[in-house]
């Protein structure tokens, strides 16, 4: 559960932003990961999936030279006097191996990569990333997760209080919008990004710079955020989010289809204006943090734990239908873990009461949970899991990012929040991390510089397939 949109932050300098042209001044090349495709019958078969970072990290300049487009939290008047002129005149620049790395903390490993932190750049600092899984060098890999099970590997010994390593799906248009407006670097230079929080802080969205009523934002310390006008809107399946002390899975369901821009308040569903719960798509979601639903010795560093995060871990999630067919109607979430060669299943909750402590999320546990924790039901408003079906048969990409919040220190994952709320009552405390200053980005970033997550060996197939 958010009540925030993801920030994911990089501290640059002014050359190094966003843009919808290609640039022609650095060749792309791009990390992998290992991505297997697995049946009962026949195994998994493996490639090496290429990986592409997101435009919000990339050099935007204008396209008849180096000059930048956006400088601090400003866009350059000139350049951007309005959306489309703007989209027109910057061009998105490629990424080399060396600055994959270099530049932006992220390493190649065998089967995977390492997101780090924070990066000293010889352009200034970079904090965290965000990865797309290529299905060729044009186009976002589409994966259809209903009678499905999808696992990956991951090492999150390595990220802290206020940090999130998260895995996830969004639905995506697999070209990255490439065509619309004045798009023309398209998904290769990883355009195209929407979630259920409808991001006001996407510098492009739909082909156009996001330039009007563009606002700094306020609890950005390095002077490098800002949001405007409009929001990138779409269904989101939350696979992990997750540092070492806590862990949440939710899916997010919108009454719209594939990336919506949103344009007022009410329709993007702005906290600041009262509309949260008045928008398109559902902000909340409907999340198991097992430490939430009562069970606090399941996850956490140490061998005390059923789930160790000192140690690497496989994590197993399955999508079932109501018939056990590809065109069956989405009705559970199942979740459980391979460490040390031992399976490991996510808990039942001990808070919902008699017949209603589950360890999948189904409506019915939906409706259990939110109504002890006196939360809006908008995922059910949204369309439940037959609508996050629904959006799971369009078709979603895949996503590995690092980041920290500069809205609400990550509090709504691994501490107590809302802060207005007793910390005893049902569903507030969401781990046991103590929130205040160790939570903040400042101090994260001059404490863990060199914090980060591995992602590895990603697989989707049958169901009991990919393990």
């Amino acid at each position: 559960m958010k009540f925030h949109h993801r920030v994911l932050l990089a501290l640059l300098s002014p050359s190094l932003t966003l843009a919808q042209q290609a640039g022609t001044l650095e060749t792309e090349q791009k990390p992998t990961i290992t991505l297997r495709e697995c049946t009962l019958a026949g195994g998994c078969t493996s490639r090496k999936a290429k990986l592409t970072l997101d435009a919000n990290w990339r050099w935007v300049h204008e396209t008849t030279g180096y000059q930048n487009c956006y400088t601090g939290d400003s866009w350059d008047s000139g350049k951007c006097s309005d959306p489309a002129t703007c989209a027109a005149n910057c061009a998105l620049e490629g990424v080399s191996k060396e600055k994959y790395e270099k530049t932006y903390g992220i390493k190649q490993l065998q089967d995977g990569v390492r997101l780090n932190f924070v990066t000293e750049h010889q352009y200034g600092t970079n904090v965290g990333s965000r990865l797309y899984v290529m299905e060729d060098d044009e186009n976002y890999a589409m994966f259809y997760l209903k009678n499905r099970e999808f696992s990956f590997e991951v090492d999150v010994s390595e990220l802290y209080c206020g940090m999130n390593g998260a895995m996830y799906f969004t639905e995506m248009q697999a070209n990255g919008g490439k065509g619309i407006g004045n798009n023309n670097a398209g998904a290769k230079y990883g355009t195209g990004y929407c979630d259920a929080q409808c991001p006001h802080d996407m510098k492009f969205i739909d082909g156009e710079a996001n330039v009007i009523d563009w606002t700094p934002n306020p609890n950005d310390k390095s002077n490098n955020m800002g949001a405007g006008k409009y929001g990138a809107c779409c269904a989101e399946m939350d696979i992990w989010e997750a540092n070492s002390m806590a862990s949440a899975f939710t899916p997010h369901t919108c009454s719209t289809e594939k990336l919506y821009r949103c344009s007022d308040p009410v329709e993007c569903g702005d906290n600041a204006s009262g509309n949260r719960y008045d928008g398109v798509c559902d902000k909340d979601g409907c999340d198991i943090n097992p430490y939430r639903m009562g069970v606090k010795d399941f996850y956490g560093r140490g061998e005390e734990y059923a789930v160790n995060t000192l140690k690497p871990m496989t994590v197993v999630t399955q999508f079932l239908t109501t018939d056990g067919t590809d065109t069956g109607d989405f009705s559970e979430m199942r979740r459980h873990y391979i460490q040390d060669g031992k399976i490991v299943y996510s808990p039942p909750s001990t808070i919902l009461g008699p017949g209603k402590d589950s360890d999948t999320i189904t409506d019915d546990f939906c409706d259990a949970k939110k109504d002890l924790f006196g939360d809006v039901k908008d995922y059910q408003e949204h369309g439940g899991m037959k609508g996050m079906g629904e959006s799971l048969d369009r078709g979603h990409a895949m996503i590995f990012s690092l980041w920290d919040d500069v809205e609400v220190n990550m509090l709504w994952l691994d501490s107590a929040y809302p802060l207005d709320k007793p910390d005893t009552d049902p569903g507030i405390k969401r781990g046991d991390c103590p929130g205040g200053e160790e939570s903040t980005p400042t101090y994260l970033r001059q404490k863990y510089p060199n914090g980060g997550v591995i992602f590895k060996n990603a697989a989707v197939g049958e169901i009991g397939s990919t393990y």
